[in-house]
């Protein structure tokens, strides 16, 4: 059952000038995996983050960097949470998370789905911290 959705755009341009002003951005919104993409690629992570966001329905207990946004090999992109926010996903319910994201004419997009009570291999995942 789908429990949440949410969708975010952001002028990549923008965001670039943004992060540009103010570099200590960069290690509170990215993981150090996602710190050495292209602009255009942080910002549809970003979005996605946004999106997330949305879909779960408010920020209480989700952390940006507990959030990565990683590929299968096939390039489709998928959440890694870890922490609190995976906690926090896991504690709501919500046993998938649906993540489509694009980059083009100066705009990122991202596009989430939460479902809850079906299992899936796209779900949340929990990274223990040592």
């Amino acid at each position: 059952m789908i429990v949440g959705i949410g969708v975010d755009l952001v002028d990549v341009p923008r965001f670039e000038a943004h992060l540009d002003r103010t570099p200590r951005l960069l290690p509170r919104l990215f993981s150090a995996g996602e710190r050495v993409l292209k602009p255009r690629s942080l910002a549809a992570r970003y979005a996605a983050k946004e999106a997330l966001i949305k879909a779960l329905g408010g920020s209480d207990g989700v952390h940006w960097t507990d959030i990565e946004i990683t590929s299968e090999p096939s390039g489709r992109p998928v959440f890694a949470l870890s922490g609190e926010t995976a906690a926090t996903v896991a504690d709501r319910g919500i046993t998938a998370l649906h993540l489509s994201m694009s980059h083009d004419a100066g705009l990122a997009t991202a596009y989430v789905i939460a479902e809850a009570g079906t299992a899936a291999a796209s779900g949340p995942t929990r990274e223990d911290s040592a």
